[in-house]
């Protein structure tokens, strides 16, 4: 058993870091002893002074959870690897017996780790995190991402604290001018740049807006041209049956015309009597044309002959 560390506030609390040699022994329970015997003794000893009995590790991360017992810790992050300093979250309702009574727990901590410890509750880490964030979107584009500016010229307005894009808009020709090294040209070039800068920017968010628009347009196009209710199963089974229905309708038009055909033909054609009846009337009615022809010269024949026989 060997005791790595130990951090003590007298008459009140101490912490002491322990480690085994054999990964078989469990150095926290051989220090406490059985029923907590070994310890207690201690503990009269000092006339009732706490003791915390934990577990070493050469992880600081893993050594800094143990250190802060009896708080459950949830994440331990380094913050500054040189300085030694770490950062502990918590939960909302550990966070009070992480610190300890008048930070006690958390300070005897440090002095075991020997490192800067800073305990936050979720609650406080997610504050940071979204005040972090708005301070990032306040802060703009750095100016570096403005097309048209030389190196020395970047670098001297870096010099004059100006790091956003935004902050540059903001300053007055006299301003700029009151920067060494800047005269009327560059304060003319950087308002000229920064202009262009903000009117790409107004362009790429007008055309990320339209861009929706255009696609909610199209899809409107495509449900216009698609029909808006498939067929049910009772529509398909009606239209078969009408396709069934125009397709016997044929075949009995058909059937109807084949039996009336004879009946058609009986009538339209003429019987052989009737037919050589036609024939007659047609030769009378063709040899009564030259006979009345005949009749007429006739009937003007007598007349001339009776002209001529008045006259003899």
């Amino acid at each position: 058993m060997v005791i790595k560390a130990i951090a003590r506030e007298a008459g009140e609390r101490t912490k002491v870091a322990v480690y085994s040699k054999d990964a078989d022994v469990d150095c926290v329970g051989a220090c406490v002893g059985m029923k907590g015997m070994r310890v207690q003794s201690i503990i009269r000893e000092l006339r009732g002074e706490k003791i915390d009995i934990i577990e070493y590790n050469d992880d600081a991360l893993i050594f800094a959870a143990n250190a802060l017992s009896p708080a459950k810790i949830n994440h331990v992050s380094v913050l500054d690897m040189a300085e030694k300093h770490l950062e502990v979250i918590v939960d909302d309702t550990q966070l009070s017996l992480a610190i300890g009574k008048k930070g006690q727990n958390v300070r005897l901590a440090a002095k075991l780790l020997a490192w800067h410890i800073d305990i936050k509750s979720e609650e406080e880490k997610r504050q940071e995190i979204e005040s972090q964030m708005a301070a990032m979107a306040l802060r703009g584009a750095p100016i570096s991402e403005l097309k048209g500016l030389g190196d020395k010229t970047l670098a001297k307005l870096r010099e004059h604290g100006i790091e956003s894009v935004e902050q540059l808009s903001q300053m007055t020709p006299e301003d700029l001018m009151q920067i060494q090294g800047v005269g009327e040209k560059t304060v003319d070039r950087i308002r000229r740049v920064v202009t262009d800068y903000f009117e790409r920017d107004e362009a790429g968010e007008a055309a990320a807006e339209a861009g929706p628009e255009v696609e909610a347009a199209g899809q409107d196009l495509e449900e216009a041209a698609t029909p808006a209710v498939a067929p049910t199963p009772d529509a398909e089974a009606a239209a078969g049956s009408l396709v069934a229905e125009e397709a016997s309708a044929p075949e009995e038009a058909t059937g109807g015309e084949e039996a009336t055909g004879p009946e058609t033909a009986v009538e339209s054609t003429p019987a052989p009597e009737e037919s050589s009846q036609l024939a007659d009337s047609s030769e009378t009615i063709q040899t009564k044309t030259p006979e009345g022809e005949g009749e007429g010269e006739s009937k003007d024949e007598p007349a001339t002959s009776g002209e001529g026989g008045g006259g003899a």
